[in-house]
């Protein structure tokens, strides 16, 4: 059987998650497909596609919601995960509701808690660094075993029904963010001159093509969507906004999660 989770990972905690997905259930040939840069997949070779992505503003990135839009109607089984800092909010509903409309059988999903990658939550100390916690790591093992246990049941031709997705009550009464609110937050950027290597690092990483070098970085504010991958991931800190600086950055998974993920 083949498998492929298509995933959206800012920081690598998602694209970790899928990882130990795809590592713990062995009787499965997983691919692990990047929307970010492996352009586009031919989902017509799996039996089963995953999808995967952080929330973002109480909802799906914009990129991961483009990359389903743009697919051709599918009837494969699907499932879907996502991983958030602070709240999920309506992401794994909204994940859903969008990959069932384009006919695959979504038959599993999942709100997995990770460490805060989000730097303005990180600089005001909730970085959430523990995360996910020994119940939620149970809960997040529960998921992958019940995972396995219908691949194995789609391989032997058992027709699996559709999963409804329950979020809490608190997530169900927050409010549906527009995409750009994220941009918004994250207000216009700036380069330290100073400190700017003129690597490219913030260039090739920008998953929304919205930086240039010129020399230095240069920001095209109709094309960014807030993801703070620029700010994050610049090696030597040169990318600042009015509201932050110097500080919250995660260009990476810490430690603790890491352990936590491949353990």
């Amino acid at each position: 059987m083949k498998a492929i989770i298509c995933y959206y990972s800012g920081s690598g905690n998602t694209k970790l998650a899928c990882e130990k997905i795809a590592r713990e259930i062995g009787n499965v040939e997983f691919t692990l497909f990047d929307i970010v840069t492996d352009g586009v997949p031919e989902l017509e070779l799996f039996d089963v596609v995953g999808f995967a992505c952080f929330t973002d503003f109480g909802g799906i990135p914009f990129l991961m919601q483009s990359f389903i839009k743009g697919m051709n109607p599918q009837k494969q089984y699907s499932f879907v995960l996502n991983t958030y800092g602070f709240m999920c909010g309506k992401t794994l509903l909204m994940l859903h509701d969008e990959v069932a409309a384009k006919g695959f059988n979504v038959f599993d999903g999942l709100s997995l808690h990770t460490p805060e990658n989000y730097p303005p939550m990180i600089s005001r100390g909730m970085a959430n660094e523990q995360a996910p916690n020994n119940k939620e790591l149970i809960k997040f093992n529960d998921f992958i075993l019940s995972l396995k246990q219908n691949f194995d049941r789609i391989d032997q031709k058992i027709e699996i029904k559709e999963k409804k997705i329950y979020i809490g009550m608190i997530a169900t009464l927050l409010p549906g963010y527009p995409r750009t609110k994220a941009r918004k937050d994250m207000g216009d950027k700036f380069v330290n001159q100073e400190l700017c290597t003129q690597c490219g690092t913030c260039e090739t990483g920008c998953p929304y093509n919205a930086i240039e070098l010129n020399p230095f970085p240069v920001f095209d504010m109709e094309k960014c969507y807030g993801c703070w991958h620029c700010y994050n991931h610049c090696p030597s800190k040169a990318i600042y906004t009015k509201k932050m600086r110097d500080k919250g950055h995660y260009p990476k998974p810490i430690a603790q999660f890491k352990a936590k993920m491949q353990g």
